[in-house]
């Protein structure tokens, strides 16, 4: 890892003092799923929410929830939203949010490390690992602190209830199972005093 992106530890410890909230204008969750065997399709939701406490002392008490409305996936396609959002995807009008709670932390918080949670999808939970990388930490032109994260996973579609497919006249699938994840977030606490 690059030396400048490092946080001193001071830096560090003092990420336990009170809760990060997630800045919902500068964090992407975005997707990737294979399309008819020969393209990759991606999309995003247009907003997450969430806090992140975490005390390096004890890595296992990290405290990390992070919500995402459904109903704003976006793959730059109405008509394949529309069909994202029904009852043959994520079914919103029963599960209308995907959440995602953050168990414990596996390595250095000033690096790369592995985040364990569970992840909700779908009315569906499973233990799901994210790679992250630091990406440093700053005061902003207004005082409030902030630190910058990018992480990246997979999961299995079908492990969330989430099958809908079509087999193909020349064979194989319209969609692919593995869906690959990549998140880039900041964090934000605001200036004390």
């Amino acid at each position: 890892m690059a030396k400048d992106r490092q946080m001193p530890d001071a830096a560090v410890h003092h990420i336990a003092l009170a809760p990060w909230q997630i800045d919902t204008a500068h964090t992407e969750v975005e997707f990737a799923i294979r399309h008819l065997m020969i393209s990759t399709v991606k999309g995003r939701f247009g907003s997450v929410t969430g806090r992140v406490s975490y005390d390096p002392a004890n890595p296992g008490a990290v405290e990390l929830e992070v919500s995402i409305p459904v109903a704003t996936v976006d793959t730059r396609v109405e008509p394949r939203d529309a069909h994202l959002r029904s009852a043959d995807f994520f079914d919103v009008e029963k599960y209308p949010v995907i959440t995602y709670v953050g168990r414990r932390v596996e390595g250095d918080v000033s690096g790369d490390f592995v985040v364990v949670g569970d992840l909700t999808i779908h009315g569906v939970t499973h233990e799901v690992h994210l790679n992250v990388s630091a990406e440093g930490k700053i005061i902003d032109p207004w005082g409030n602190e902030r630190l910058g994260f990018s992480a990246t996973g997979s999961i299995d579609r079908g492990d969330f209830d989430l099958r809908y497919n079509a087999t193909l006249e020349s064979g194989g699938v319209v969609l692919g199972e593995k869906v690959k994840l990549v998140i880039n977030t900041e964090l934000m606490r605001p200036k004390q005093g």
